[in-house]
């Protein structure tokens, strides 16, 4: 799902992970949405220039997820889905949401996903990852006519 997530979104991304997957896949899920939210943190910096919202409405085959973005500084998570399989995988699919909820808090974004419909578990994970990475893409890009940052306040 990450190499879906980097690719879809035109993003760097390396991770490696040692966890304690002998347990369950809890912990290295949650610390890794900890660490990549703290990573798009840092990444976005002051946030001057960038468009701050980007949404994505994506199929994936018979699934549909809409997911939207504000790179406010203010976390929330907003998550409605819904799974009819335990795992994906080696993947909890109650570890969807942990994720999310995991970046939208390290990376003070406000996150919303929403599966519209779908049938096919890994379908709607998929377009979960993908959606996101489009609507994260679409927020971080540099908009010429934005000088600061996109807030009537002045600070985000």
């Amino acid at each position: 799902m990450l190499e879906g997530f980097a690719r879809h979104g035109l993003f760097d991304l390396d991770v490696t992970c040692d966890g304690d997957l002998a347990v369950d896949c809890h912990h290295s899920i949650e610390d890794t949405g900890i660490v990549l939210g703290a990573a798009i943190r840092e990444a976005v910096g002051d946030k001057k220039g960038i468009r701050r919202y980007g949404s994505c409405i994506l199929p994936m085959d018979e699934a549909l997820v809409l997911c939207a973005v504000d790179l406010s500084g203010r976390p929330y998570l907003v998550y409605d889905a819904a799974f009819t399989n335990q795992s994906i995988g080696g993947m909890d699919t109650q570890m969807a949401k942990e994720f999310f909820y995991a970046i939208s808090y390290a990376a003070g974004m406000n996150l919303h996903i929403k599966v519209l419909y779908g049938e096919n578990d890994h379908h709607i994970m998929e377009a979960m990852f993908k959606a996101f990475a489009k609507a994260l893409d679409a927020a971080t890009q540099i908009d010429p006519r934005i000088q600061d940052v996109l807030s009537t306040k002045g600070s985000l």
